[in-house]
This record gives C-alpha cells, structure tokens and sequence, in this order.
C-alpha cells in the first residue's frame, strides 16, 4: 500500500531524533511527565538564525545535574535582514550567505560529534515574502530543518535562556533582548513568566528604514527617538501592568547590541572590557551620555570603538536609542547583562522535551499541554467533551500504529492539540466552525509550538469535518512539505472517527478497540457502550457516515460494532 508506506517513512524521519511525552487527556497535572532516566552526557547544537547574524553554540548537557555547558561557539553575520525592496524578500546574496554559514556550523556542530542541531529562525525569515523558500533551500542544501518561531515563543525561550544562568530569587525581572528586527520583553520571577511581548523594532530595521546620514542628523534622531518610544509604549505599559506597587523590578539585558553597549561604559569606566561581560552593571546616565556620544560619531569613529565590528558600527545608534528609551519607559535605574538568552533557551527547551529537566524550572515542562488548555478555556471550549474526543483519538492513534501507519509521539501530541481545540471555532460561529478553529488556532500564539507545527495543528483541526484537504486551499497548500501534507491527511482521518464516537457529546462511548486484519484489509473497530442499555446508534451511523474519508486514506474498510 503506497500510502501507507510512504507515511511509515515520514513517521520514521520526524521520531529519529524527536521524542515528546505520552499524552492521556484528560490532563488534570501534569506527573505524568516525568523526566526519563538518561545519565550519559549529551551534544546538542543550537543555531539561531536572526536578522543581522547566526548564531551557534554546542553544548555538553549533563543530565544527571541537570546542566549544560558551553564547549564552542560560532557566529557570522549575514544580514538576513536585508531585504529586497522590490520583492520584500530575502535578498539571493543575503541567502547565499546565510546557507554557507550554516553549512559551517553544521560541520562544526558534525565535528563535536552532536546528536542533534535544532535551529530557530525569528524576524527576518518570519516576514520575509520568500521565507518559507528559503527555508526549503536550506533543507535540500544544509540538510538542516530550521524551525520557524513566533515573537511570542521567541521571548519565552529567551526566558528559559537567562533562567538557565541567573537564579531570579522569586523577585521581578524584567528582560530587554534588541535583535536586528525586534525587541523582545519579558517580566518573570523564576517561576511562570508574567508577561511576554515581540515588538517590531530592532537595531537593523531602524537602521534601514530611518538613517541615512551619517553622523545621524538632528532630524533623523528625533524621528528615531519619537518612533521607538511609539513603539515601545503599550509593551513597556503592559509589562509594568503586571507589577504591584511594592515591587521594585530589576532589569536584565540580552542580546550583542546591548553587550557592545556595555562594553564601551565597561571602558569608559574600567578601562578594559571585563570578560566574561555576565552580571556586568549600566546605570540609566550611562546609557545617556554614550546615546550622545554615538549620535555625534561617524561610522569611522564608531568602528574605532571597543568589541565594535563593522556592521554593528552601522547599526549601533538605532540600538542604543532602543535600550535608552526602554529603560525610560521602565523607571529603570539600571541594567545587568546577561549572555544567555534565545540560544541557550532552545537547548532549555530540547532538555525539557526530552524529559532531562525538573525542578525549578518544572512549571515550564508541559507548556504546550497547558498552553493548549488554556487557549480552549479562552475560546469556551466544553472541555470535557474535548476530552473525551482527544482520548478516542489517541486510542485510535495507538490501536492502528504500526499497522496502517508509523507516527510517532511528536505526532501525536499534535493530534491531541487538535483534538482539544478542534471545535474552538464554535467561539466565533457554529457555520463552518471548522474553518474558524483553523484561524484562532493558527493565530492564537500557542507557545511552545513552531510556526510549523501550528499551521499543522490548525489544518487536522480544519479538516475533522466536511471537506477533505485539497492542495486548492490555501491553508494545507501552505503546509511547508508533503511530509507535512501527509501527516495532516493521516491524523485528521482519525480525528474524524474521534469526533463520530462522540456523536451526542454525552459520553455514550466508554471505550472503542481496534484489531487490523492484514490479509482482509479491514479494520475491525468494537465499541463498548458506558451504558449498558443505550444501542449508541448515532455514533455507529455517523462512524459509518464519516468512514469513507478515512478508508480512502487508509486503503482499508472499517467495520464497527457494539459489544457489552
């Protein structure tokens, strides 16, 4: 059967080097979880793929602590960041150079003997009009999967970067990371972040869009002040929202903007670059009177500055201006550096899918269930019938893996996703509520997901009823490859059966068992009444009604029975 071996192969590809945690809604706690047992030290390579530069570092994680360390690191700018203006694409030349540096840490990351390279690309691929080429061109190219991420999800893995490497203390801070193409902002304890946000202002895009001159003229830096502070307003009034009066809130910076900042008031002040710049303090002034020193500087002169390379010399002032007014609308006295941020929250985040990591930073180990559960109490989902739903569908995945396919535990976790929210469109309108639930899925910002596996969440939602995916609509068109495709065919075939075995939403289903005859091609499905004198004959008709999707993509039949 062509279809079902081809899916035995994609299932094989993503479970190689993914594994996530057995799902059983309904989900009350989350002890399920637990971490596996692996104490052997283990490489990983992280790459973030920003608007100015990539980034990698390797890591040795030590489980048995839990902990990384930092054995190498590489970086390169490519300037992803700029654009084609015809197009609003990533330039060829920008790609070019970006594909050979990731090439090289590939090599690197090969050399050190890595057992996987997650790679994370933010801004410039997020808004770019070829993005998704690019990253198809990187696959076929590099061989390298880069995982697109929201500005939401961005933030929070930057959070799980600095948590990595500062203990907080159950006190407020807030964390500032300026990129090439955005401002992240985070205020958090320890514990659950309080407040999350990605604002379209980073030292690149400024750089591009609002300077021309150069020292910057009077008028240019105006307009750049006025248009940050615009910007930046409503986040920084959101982050202090979730500040109490009696608080006193500490600021963090992240990001190489900010360190090259440091290190010019590090010279001023010390006479040398302290290294490593960690815990490194600047004071509100300090920021001031080096945003004066700047604007008033040539490129030249600036490119004479400490740790100054030529391209953050061009893009400098636009990331002081950002740091000095973020720190206005703050109240913030002072800043504390920290060189950990979005990078050492990726290998944060492999460890806790990976089951390597508890204690402090437990609460951040299921955020993907309790991100989904939250966004279904947020669009009123009856989350009891959801659940019942979303446990049909991973008896239904268990019962026929390795059967009529071979998916593995990351699939399913995206199947269960589904099935929770798959009737969240119902917020909006019971008319073609599966197309609704597409939409408030896709952009609902679940964190903890990739844009990929949001838009394949969103699409088996989309299709657990009515219409079968067709390569005209756009949202499964846009699926990024046909591996893609197929797992959202395959997955939204069983949550429809999932959905017909709670035909009433009362429950009258208490367990369903399926047995594949090979040789007769035909899935033999018994379902077991939770009342002993109710027939279940809506949910045997409907199973019947919705059967034939799911047997054409199957090539198989389906025959269901009551049984006591």
């Amino acid at each position: 059967m062509q279809v079902r071996s081809k899916a035995k192969q994609y299932g094989r590809a993503m479970t190689a080097s993914t594994s996530t945690p057995e799902l059983s809604p309904p989900i009350t706690d989350f002890s399920d979880f637990a971490p596996t047992e692996i104490t052997r030290d283990r490489i990983l390579a992280a790459i973030d793929v920003g608007t100015n530069s990539i980034h990698m570092v390797v890591v040795k994680i030590q489980p048995d602590l839990p902990a990384f360390t930092i054995v190498d690191r590489e970086k390169e700018t490519v300037r992803l960041g700029d654009f084609n203006e015809t197009t609003g694409g990533l330039s060829e030349a920008a790609m070019d150079r970006a594909i050979k540096a990731l090439k090289r840490c590939c090599a690197i990351a090969s050399s050190l003997k890595a057992e996987d390279v997650v790679a994370v690309a933010t801004s410039a691929v997020r808004e770019a009009s070829n993005g998704s080429e690019f990253i198809d061109r990187v696959y076929k190219e590099v061989g390298l999967a880069i995982n697109l991420i929201s500005g939401a999800e961005e933030a929070r893995r930057i959070y799980l970067g600095v948590l990595s490497g500062v203990e907080f203390n159950g006190q407020p801070h807030a964390i500032i990371d300026i990129g090439g193409g955005s401002t992240e902002l985070i205020l958090g304890t320890g514990e659950p972040h309080r407040f999350l946000s990605s604002t379209k202002v980073g030292a690149v895009r400024l750089t591009a869009q609002m300077v021309s001159t150069d020292p910057i003229s009077d008028i240019e830096f105006t307009a750049l002040r006025a248009y940050v502070r615009g910007m930046l307003e409503s986040n920084t009034t959101g982050l202090k929202g979730h500040l109490t009066d009696a608080e006193p809130m500490q600021l963090m910076g992240t990001s190489g903007t900010i360190e090259c900042l440091a290190a010019q008031i590090a010279t001023e002040r010390l006479g040398l670059v302290p290294d490593p710049l960690n815990g490194f303090q600047m004071t509100y002034d300090e920021i001031s009177r080096l945003v004066e020193t700047l604007r008033q500087s040539t490129y030249a002169e600036r490119l004479d500055m400490p740790e100054m390379s030529p391209r953050r010399a061009e893009i400098i002032v636009a990331g002081a201006v950002i740091l000095h007014e973020a720190m206005g609308l703050l109240n913030a006295e002072s800043i504390t550096i920290c060189e950990r941020a979005l990078r050492e929250g990726v290998v944060v985040d492999w460890m806790l899918i990976h089951g390597l990591i508890e204690d402090r930073m437990q609460f951040q180990k299921s955020v993907r269930q309790r991100n989904v559960l939250k966004t279904a109490k947020k669009y009123k989902v009856h989350l009891d019938r959801s659940q019942r739903v979303a446990q049909f569908a991973m008896d239904l995945f268990e019962q026929t893996r390795d059967s009529l396919h071979t998916w593995g535990n990351l699939e399913k976790e995206l199947l269960w996703a589904a099935a929770i929210l798959h009737n969240c469109g119902h917020f909006i309108s019971h008319s073609s509520h599966h197309k609704h639930s597409y939409y408030l899925i896709r952009h609902g910002e679940l964190l903890g997901y990739t844009e990929t596996e949001l838009e394949t969440i969103a699409n088996i939602a989309r299709y657990h009823r009515k219409s079968a995916p067709k390569k005209k609509h756009d949202n499964y068109s846009n699926l990024p490859t046909r591996y893609h495709r197929q797992m959202v065919t395959h997955l939204s075939a069983l949550l429809r059966l999932a959905v017909a075995l709670d035909r009433r939403g009362i429950g009258a289903v208490k367990s369903v068992h399926c047995h594949f005859d090979a040789d007769a091609h035909v899935l033999n499905m018994e379902v077991k009444a939770a009342n002993a004198s109710d027939d279940c004959a809506s949910e045997l008709w409907n199973l019947d009604y919705k059967k034939d999707y799911f047997e054409q993509v199957f090539e198989v039949q389906l025959s269901a029975r009551l049984v006591t």
